[in-house]
Parts: C-alpha cells; structure tokens; sequence
C-alpha cells in the first residue's frame, strides 16, 4: 500500500534550494489534497524546457527526505497497479533525457535498486551509461539540484518497470530545446529504443522547428504534458510522441486492487501548431489533442525516489518515465502513440477527474473513451504498448 510519510528524517532543506538551482525565480508551495510539494525546475521562458517533477514537502516548503524510505509508491507497488509483470530485456534500450550533469546518477541508482531487490545496473555489468549530449562518456555538463532530483526521478522509474532494460542517461547542456533535442537525437543515434522527456515547454512560435528531434521511426518517444493544469507544452504537442498524462492512485477493493482519477495538475488540450495524426479521431480539436496515455503523477500519491537521501517525488515527470519503462517491457518498435489507439482495451479508462474548465468537457475532464489528461487511460500491462 501507499506508505504514509513518516519520521526518520535526515534533513529539511530549505525550498528555494531546488528552485534557484533551476531558475533564480522564487516558487511556491503547493497542496494536493493532504500533501504540500514545490516543483523543482523554476519556470522558463522562450524556447527553453522546465524539469516537470514535484518534491513532497512540509507545508512551509522544506523538503522532506531520509535515510531509510519515508513515503510514495515502491516498484512492486506499481507494478501492481500497472499489471506489469515481466522484467524486460538487456537487450533493450531505454534512454532518459534531462538537462545537466547529475554526478550521483549511478551510485543513487544503485541504492534505489538495492533498496528494492532489483538487479544491479551499473556502467561496469553494461546495465546503465551517463552520456553527454555528444554520446560521450566523459565532459559532463554542470550540475544542477533540481535536475538531479529530475534525473533521478526519471532513471528510478524506468528501473521499477523494466529492471531488465539497459538505461542510458543523456545529459544535455542546457535546457534549451536545441540542446535536449540534440541529446534526443544521439539517443535514438546510440540505438535506444524508448526515450523518455520528462520536460515542458511553452507551445510558442518556434517550438516546430525542433519538430524533427522528436521524429524517429520505430522508437517510443515519451513526453510529460506538464504540471500546470489544462493547456499544451511541447515536446508533449507534437504528433510524433507519447503524450503522457497524470493521475491521481490509490488502493481500491476492485478487482483490480486500485483505483485512479485525472491528477488536477495534469496538462491536456489542443496544439495550434502540429497537425492531428490519423490515429486520433476525437472531434473536439482539428489539430493534435494531448494527451495520449497516463500513469500516477499527483504528489499527493507520489513515488519514492532516492537522490542524496529518500524523497518522495510527484508531477507527470513520473508518469512519462514510467510509462517509457512499459513500453521498454515490449522491447518492440512503434509508431509514435499508435499502438495505443489500436487496443484501447488494454488499458484502464479513467473517467473522473479534472484539471481546468474547457469546451469541450473531454479535453479536460476524465471521460468513458477518450479524454485529455488521461488519453485513452493508463496501462493494464504493457499490451498497448
């Protein structure tokens, strides 16, 4: 079950921490329902990208973390929910692109795995690589703490899915579209057959020239919606990816065991500037709707990550990693989010829940079928995937 935050604290730190080192702007502590988070990428501006993911706090914004797991889903736990049961293969290949070096990734990764009985996956069993936005080895971007905490959200995630799938973890510059997306492509470039974008950006004029980054045949590409309630970001807008949603989780006496309703946060809506694909046949946008799928996002039912300490971490920066890893399950090519929409029995239809006011109410509302924040639902294993 969903653990309860406890004591066994190491530390409270302060919430500007986090902030300032993705942006100097201050933020704001947030609530949901019974839990008080912060996001941890500030906000941007251009044609820049924001880290998507939501540190648990207390309620004056200090960061909850400790040395042994104080809260937030485990990888059995989701897993569960999911209905993943297989691990993978070494064989495939799931890349996580983030901004800035994390220089913990894979001693982090390591206590996150071991923590939970997954196998060891380290540079040297050929498991996980860090690599610049060059495909090297070596010259590292600089840190930052808040996508440390992204980074390790996103390779903690993937492991909890796919314990058996090779990670490579590509570290752009910066956050600038140019730099991601050239981190996007050496990805697909060094053979990965999922990438994962955990990041938003303002769907602004210009954002489609970054288009082809994002267009790979064969590979899933998953990309967050955003935290920021009804609207569009990009890369999650453009018709070539997998636009993943978020919800809120918990138990449930169902036969299923849980139960899930759309996460206030998530993003969803009509992208002005990328075109519909042919797989999408909703009626209330001309253009592409977003999103496609989703997984747990709400801090409020967060997941447990470990980066320099335990955390608990929420945002659809969970939910894009997360869903990358079932793909990973699959280990096969895809057509962009196609796969989805030809089997939408084999994912769970979330129809309540939502995250705005639109018009239509579907592309903000949870709905029987097809809706905005939830796409057609979230995965009873990995079968539309």
């Amino acid at each position: 079950m969903h653990r309860i935050l406890t004591g066994g604290l190491l530390s409270a730190i302060a919430a500007v921490t986090l902030a300032a080192g993705a942006n100097a702007q201050p933020t704001v502590v947030e609530k949901w329902g019974t839990t008080y988070s912060i996001p941890v990428c500030g906000k941007v501006t251009g044609l820049n990208a924001r880290c998507v993911s939501h540190i648990v706090t207390d309620r004056t914004g200090k960061v909850l973390i400790g040395k042994q797991p104080i809260g937030g889903f485990a990888p059995s736990e989701l897993r569960s929910a999911y209905n993943i049961t297989a691990n993978g293969s070494a064989s495939t290949i799931i890349a996580i692109v983030d901004a800035y070096g994390y220089p913990n990734a894979e001693t982090d990764l390591g206590t996150y795995r071991a923590e939970w009985g997954l196998p060891a996956c380290t540079t040297a069993n050929g498991c996980f690589k860090k690599l610049n936005q060059k495909g090297q080895e070596k010259k590292y971007p600089a840190t930052n703490s808040g996508w440390d905490v992204e980074q390790a959200l996103d390779v903690d995630m993937a492991s909890a899915m796919c314990p058996s799938c090779t990670i490579y973890l590509v570290e752009a510059k910066t956050a600038s579209f140019k730099n991601l997306g050239t981190a996007v492509d050496e990805a697909a470039t060094l053979g990965a057959h999922v990438i994962s974008n955990s990041y938003c950006g303002g769907e602004s004029k210009g954002v489609e020239k970054f288009a082809a980054y994002y267009n790979h045949a064969g590979v899933a590409i998953t990309a967050a919606n955003g935290d920021d309630g009804y609207g569009v970001c990009a890369p999650a807008d453009m018709n070539t990816v997998i636009a993943v949603g978020g919800t809120h989780l918990v138990t449930d006496n169902d036969s299923r065991g849980w139960a899930e309703t759309v996460w206030t946060g998530t993003g969803s809506g009509c992208s002005k500037l990328f075109t519909k694909p042919n797989w999408q046949t909703d009626t209330g946008c001309s253009m592409r709707t977003i999103g496609d799928t989703a997984a747990v996002a709400d801090p409020n039912t967060g997941v447990a990550v470990y980066d320099a300490g335990w955390r608990v971490v929420g945002g659809t920066s969970v939910a894009t990693p997360l869903v990358g890893g079932i793909f990973g399950v699959n280990g096969g090519t895809v057509n962009a989010a196609s796969t989805i929409y030809a089997d939408p029995s084999a994912l769970f239809d979330v129809t309540s829940g939502s995250n705005g006011t639109c018009s239509p109410a579907y592309l903000c509302n949870g709905e029987v079928g097809y809706d905005g924040p939830t796409g057609l639902g979230t995965p009873d294993g990995p079968g539309a995937f």
